[in-house]
């Protein structure tokens, strides 16, 4: 498996996808993460709501989650676990990703070793 979710994060996710999904024939929507070029390490991680995964994207269920992968970020995803922290000052989605050789100090954005991955190229 390439992404993990933390218990808190799953909680903190099918909360939010529980309150985002009005009380019709909606489909049940899921999480996509992905990584994109940009931040200030190089790489940033994306979340998105979707409910249908693209194409080649690597699907799994997680507790009660639909967690999509995008297959191009992949590569730069596997082993990382997401986590839901609280804080006064600082709280949110956190990326623990065993690949990252840098990370921002918001945590939102990281580096590999050479920015060599089969994921989006570093700029």
């Amino acid at each position: 498996m390439t992404v993990t979710l933390t218990e808190k994060a799953e909680f903190r996710l099918r909360a939010f996808l529980r309150d985002s999904t009005p009380e019709t024939n909606t489909p049940t929507k899921g999480i996509r993460i992905s990584v994109k070029d940009g931040g200030c390490s190089g790489y940033e991680y994306a979340m998105e709501v979707t409910s249908s995964p693209q194409p080649d994207d690597l699907v799994s269920q997680q507790g009660k989650v639909q967690v999509y992968v995008d297959a191009k970020s992949a590569p730069l995803l596997e082993g990382v676990v997401v986590d839901f922290v609280e804080g006064v000052m600082d709280g949110g989605f956190r990326f623990i990703n065993p690949k990252a050789t840098d990370t921002c100090g918001c945590g939102k954005s990281f580096r590999t070793a050479d920015c060599s991955s089969d994921g989006v190229p570093c700029s």
